[in-house]
């Protein structure tokens, strides 16, 4: 069976939600339809003439790439210009087009993690926040006989994480009362009489992401008709996601030992350094994309260098001052999620049953030649 478009959706973004995105970033679905069935993805990095003849080759139903194709409104679609041609050939062979740029970046496993991960970085914490989970309370009275039942199905769902603790709950036993009236099909007690029964009232901490999930969990295992349960935000932080990310090396290296080693993980030719290369450096920050931006960022969160793309000359000449090192592999490192991400949803995909298939992109859509 192959999964429907919503539902491929549906599954990537319980990994790479929209929300996670920031504010005016062009992402979820740019073009074609998702109503239709999917035997087979492409993960890209970017969306060109040469990608999408890739797709139409491997006869794919959707590409899902981290760049968008369309960047604002639309005043008119021409299909004698290169980005008009490019669409029509997208529309022609109903190939959907699915853009997951920032959301991607801050996900948990996303790029940055993924460039984190290939530098074998530890204690990672985000370089900028951008979204803290919003924590709910869930309250359920439960009859003793199936406290364990209901619990266990909660904590399935993601419910009762507190920081670093799972299986997180509060417990108390006491007594319900109820009435069934007339057309109620009660699990204990007979209709017209007053009961009395033994219950435990049953909190736990709820993520933003899962209530949802968890409420239904927790309806499906309990045994009563008419449940009694309550679901109210509370005023606690829960994790926090952002941009970039910081963590310290296995060992401490030289900033040219790291060069060598962002040149092999990355694949990459060449590399601009900014700093001495003999220099050590142990903590260092990652941001896929254009990171001039993150120079203070990385500094504030104690890094030696700063591994990210689209460096300028005069952010160059800021970070030598400071005494922040850089070093700029280019844009196109981002290229990690094409193979990360096909993964992470393939396995997803399995675990469902489909058989959709997903592909890595091949084609190399580095821009710029190194002569």
């Amino acid at each position: 069976m192959f999964a429907k478009g919503q539902t491929v959706i549906q599954l990537f973004e319980q990994f790479s939600p929209k929300h996670y995105a920031i504010p005016d970033d062009r992402i979820g679905l740019q073009l074609g339809t998702l109503n239709k069935e999917i035997r087979s993805i492409l993960v890209a990095l970017d969306v060109t003439d040469k990608v999408v003849d890739e797709a139409i080759d491997l006869g794919v139903d959707l590409i899902i790439a981290h760049h968008a194709i369309i960047f604002r409104p639309l005043k008119q679609l021409q299909t004698d210009t290169p980005a008009g041609k490019l669409y029509e050939k997208l529309i022609k062979h109903d190939i959907a087009v699915y853009i997951a740029h920032t959301n991607l970046d801050v996900a948990e496993g996303g790029i940055n993690d993924m460039m984190a991960a290939a530098l074998e970085l530890s204690g990672l914490t985000p370089l900028e926040e951008v979204h803290t989970e919003k924590l709910y309370k869930l309250v359920v009275f439960v009859p003793k006989s199936h406290h364990r039942k209901v619990l266990d199905a909660l904590f399935q769902a993601g419910a009762g994480y507190i920081g670093n603790y799972s299986h997180c709950s509060f417990n108390i036993d006491g007594t319900g009362t109820f009435k069934p009236e007339e057309g109620s099909k009660p699990y204990l007690g007979e209709v017209g009489t007053l009961e009395e029964a033994q219950e435990v009232r049953v909190e736990v901490i709820v993520p933003d992401n899962v209530h949802r999930k968890a409420v239904q969990a927790m309806l499906k295992a309990h045994p009563y008709e008419e449940v009694a349960y309550d679901l109210y935000s509370v005023d606690l932080k829960g994790r926090t996601f952002g941009l970039g990310r910081a963590g310290k090396l296995p060992k401490p290296l030289t900033l040219g030992e790291l060069n060598e080693k962002v040149k092999a993980v990355f694949d990459v030719p060449v590399c601009r350094v900014v700093g001495d290369p003999s220099k050590t450096v142990r903590k260092v920050a990652v941001l896929g994309g254009s990171g001039s931006r993150y120079i203070r960022h990385a500094i504030f969160a104690g890094a030696d260098v700063l591994v990210t793309g689209d460096i300028d000359y005069h952010t160059a000449h800021d970070a030598l001052a400071a005494g922040l090192c850089l070093i700029d592999p280019g844009h196109n490192i981002e290229k990690i999620m094409k193979t990360g991400v096909a993964d992470i949803l393939r396995a997803k995909l399995i675990e469902h049953k489909y058989a959709t298939e997903i592909t890595a992109s091949q084609v190399n859509t580095e821009p710029f030649q190194f002569l």
